[in-house]
């Protein structure tokens, strides 16, 4: 399969129109991926469009490519989101990134109380940033059409909201409920899924007890903890098997 190149720009094409890659992109084509005129190559804009085309002409830092089929996505319904809590060193962003590669539609970053990362000031559009590049990254890699957006970061009582008007579920060891045996035929089928993932130390029993009054439901994956890295992209998995997608 093709390496997937990102044109955001992109709005629509047709086969025998061109369309560019520049900047990152285009050199990436030309120095990472050593590609050539003939070779193949695939664009998408992160908006559910694909274009396969062959390159057509390199030159002054652009890569031209002819179109020669194209493909237009619909977002899967409903939307499974990631409220991952900061986490200290890359955990967080381990998370995230196997979260996209496993089908995440949304990313949103969470201070939990026992978050020992802290994005504050300046920190929450650095931070952010990051996390989206990692997320396009991860996209490109598993030939994603949809790239996930990165949301502002939420305090407990801005998640305690969401949980009023959405379908959120806690991951939490010490639940009664497995995810595996919920019910997703239960409530508003079309509404998002909101996993919320605590961090190192947990989610704490105040924000269990803010939460699951706003709505939200605790469960659990099994009879083992796992880190704050690998509990989301753990419970997509089963989500995705739930509602059939693998």
């Amino acid at each position: 399969m093709a390496n997937l190149y990102l044109n955001e720009a992109l709005t629509e094409t047709r086969s025998g129109e061109f369309i560019e890659l520049s900047g990152p992109e285009a050199k990436h084509v030309t120095t990472v991926s050593r590609a050539k005129v003939g070779d193949d190559l695939l664009i998408g804009n992160g908006r559910g469009l694909f274009a396969w085309g062959v390159i057509d002409t390199i030159e002054g830092g652009r890569v031209s490519v002819r179109v020669s089929a194209v493909r237009e996505d619909e977002q899967a319904t409903p939307g499974l989101v990631l409220v991952q809590a900061l986490a200290k060193g890359d955990r967080d962003e381990m998370a995230i990134q196997a979260a996209t590669e496993l089908g995440v539609s949304r990313i949103i970053p969470w201070a939990a109380a026992r978050s020992v990362s802290r994005w504050e000031g300046q920190k929450k559009e650095k931070g952010r940033s990051r996390w989206e590049t990692i997320v396009r990254e991860a996209s490109k890699q598993s030939i994603r059409s949809f790239v996930p957006p990165v949301e502002p970061i939420v305090s407990t009582s801005e998640l305690a909201t969401l949980a009023s008007t959405s379908r959120v579920l806690l991951l939490e060891p010490t639940a009664t409920d497995k995810l595996s045996e919920l019910s997703l035929a239960d409530g508003d089928t079309g509404s998002d899924i909101l996993l919320v993932v605590g961090p190192e130390g947990g989610i704490s029993p105040a924000e269990i007890e803010t939460l699951t009054a706003a709505g939200a439901r605790a469960v659990r994956l099994g009879d083992t903890v796992l880190r704050t890295s690998s509990a989301g992209p753990a419970a997509l998995a089963v989500l995705n098997v739930a509602l059939g997608r693998w």
